[in-house]
């Protein structure tokens, strides 16, 4: 076990539990685990951050869910891909709905850091991952960093950046799908997702410009979602951005990405890779993302958010 912290009062402590997961905390509340252990296989063994807190200690993240095992927090993910499930469970099969099929359900496995350290009130984590079909063959590799901070001033609220660079290593090119994209009507999850504790149900979602879960499949810079805890008094506000050079539009040319939102059944929040359209990934080319999660206490209003975005450089 290994422990890191900034100095002065503004500090993040980092505790790196070898082989495991990494904790990062401040002023004595937990933020966020990074766990890197490998799971059960029929889950799609891959890291992932839960749980997630608020500054008050108020967790905003599931883990397992009884109609969803493999929801853990906040993961990268990738639920159809050149046929194979590195999201977990059952696959979705245009006609026939979602079959059990191990065959098709692979793994992203950690292979190591090469940067792990916190310094003031930053965290930083910086990881080379493989992601590998069921039968273990080397299909893409993965550099990825996973930034917390929390500001100098107290808003209330901190934040995680996490950036993505994939890059295909078969001689075939990758392609990126969702259910939506094999035929089932909104449900095109994929890519970076979030699983909302059981208490967000019916929680409040928000863009820029509208409100509710009519926005799912649409494009904005951010979302966010907020919920009543149970247990505990009060709401948190979790917010999802696009990084500046992420392709949230499609004006560079590029393929767009469009939300999968909901406050039912459970709260669940994707920018999507393949919403309404497969990304196809060519041998050698790499996909990069950036993206930013915000963590509040108290429910949030569009200006509230705003000026925590515009006040946190990328």
């Amino acid at each position: 076990m290994g422990t890191h912290e900034g100095p002065g009062g503004h500090r993040v402590k980092l505790t790196h539990l070898h082989g495991e997961r990494v904790d990062v905390a401040h002023g004595g509340v937990r933020l966020l685990s990074y766990v890197y252990a490998p799971e059960a296989a029929f889950e799609a063994p891959k890291p992932y951050l839960h749980p997630l807190a608020t500054l008050s200690g108020g967790v905003v993240t599931d883990y397992r869910p009884n109609d969803h095992r493999w929801h853990k927090g906040i993961q990268l993910t990738a639920s159809h891909l050149s046929g194979q499930n590195l999201w977990g469970g059952n696959s979705y099969v245009h006609g026939e709905g979602y079959l059990e099929l191990p065959e098709r359900v692979g793994s992203m496995t950690h292979e190591g850091f090469d940067e792990v350290r916190a310094q003031d009130g930053l965290a930083v984590l910086a990881e080379r991952l493989t992601w590998r079909a069921h039968d273990g063959s080397a299909w893409a590799d993965e550099r990825r960093r996973v930034e917390t901070a929390v500001p100098r001033r107290d808003p209330g609220a901190w934040h995680l950046t996490l950036s993505t660079s994939v890059t295909n290593l078969r001689e075939e090119p990758l392609r990126f799908g969702s259910p939506t994209t094999e035929g089932r009507e909104l449900a095109g999850y994929t890519g970076l997702f979030w699983r909302g504790p059981r208490a967000f149900r019916g929680g409040r979602i928000l863009t820029a410009d509208a409100e509710g879960p009519e926005v799912m499949g649409t494009q904005s810079q951010w979302l966010a979602l907020s919920g009543e805890f149970d247990g505990v008094d009060g709401h948190a506000t979790v917010v999802f951005a696009h990084a500046p050079e992420n392709d949230h539009t499609g004006e560079r040319g590029t393929h767009p990405a469009h939300w999968f939102v909901r406050n039912e059944p459970f709260a669940a929040v994707a920018p999507s890779w393949a919403f309404y359209d497969e990304l196809v990934l060519a041998p050698g080319d790499t996909l990069i993302r950036r993206y930013r999660v915000v963590v509040a206490d108290g429910r949030w209003e569009r200006g509230d958010i705003a000026t925590y975005l515009a006040e946190q450089p990328w």
